[in-house]
């Protein structure tokens, strides 16, 4: 599917996630409008975890392969994952002043979240850096290997830890209506689209800095 189209689509797919979160989703009893922010808190937390999952595989096809594409597909994800995830930490801070009457706790799954954020940004540096392009792109996929240890403590944080993390009860049947679930599940799909829309125009861009780099050291 062409970028452009799937861009497209992506928007209307957002379009109707929105008209789901404030016209066919019900009010929260306890928190109100404030909870409706759950609608977008969610889904970037979940698709950032996913683009870490195709950092790590991508990194293991390149130490396999040492294909540069793997390379460019994981810089990529690791983009998207490092944007999603910091989101996903600001819309959960809005959401917890109204959960907890504080921006900032150290319960188990924002703090391992925390990290993982600081890892994949720390990511994110070593790629920027001026270490030669072999030797930088597989440092980065040895760290894409290990820096996805993390991402599964982040998802089971709250059940290794006692967790008051809102979206942790919620999952535990913390009285989350059909409605609601329904407006999980298309807002899920809106920034799927959004997603994989950013993927593809990334790594389309990475591969033609790549392409530029080969002309520059060829002439």
């Amino acid at each position: 599917m062409p970028i452009r189209l799937l861009a497209a689509l992506s928007v209307l797919a957002l379009a109707v996630g929105q008209w789901f979160i404030w016209s066919y989703a019900p009010l929260e009893e306890t928190m109100g409008v404030v909870q409706k922010i759950f609608y977008i808190h969610m889904p970037l937390a979940w698709w950032s975890l996913v683009s870490f999952f195709v950092v790590f595989c991508a990194s293991v096809r390149h130490l396999l392969k040492r294909d540069a594409g793997s390379d460019i597909l994981a810089g990529a994800a690791a983009e998207i994952g490092v944007l999603m995830s910091g989101l996903a930490l600001i819309s959960g801070s809005i959401w917890g002043r109204a959960a907890w009457n504080v921006w900032w706790t150290w319960d188990p799954r924002l703090t391992t979240t925390l990290i993982m954020w600081f890892v994949y940004a720390g990511y994110l540096v070593l790629r920027g850096s001026d270490m030669g392009g072999e030797r930088r792109a597989l440092v980065c996929a040895v760290l894409g290997v290990v820096a996805f240890l993390d991402v599964p403590l982040v998802f089971y944080s709250a059940r290794i830890w006692r967790s008051v993390h809102p979206a942790v009860l919620a999952s535990q049947g913390g009285g989350l209506e059909p409605e609601m679930w329904h407006t999980v599940l298309v807002n899920l799909a809106a920034f799927g689209c959004l997603w994989l829309t950013l993927l593809l125009a990334r790594q389309r861009i990475g591969r033609a800095e790549e392409r530029a780099r080969a002309l520059m050291l060829s002439r």
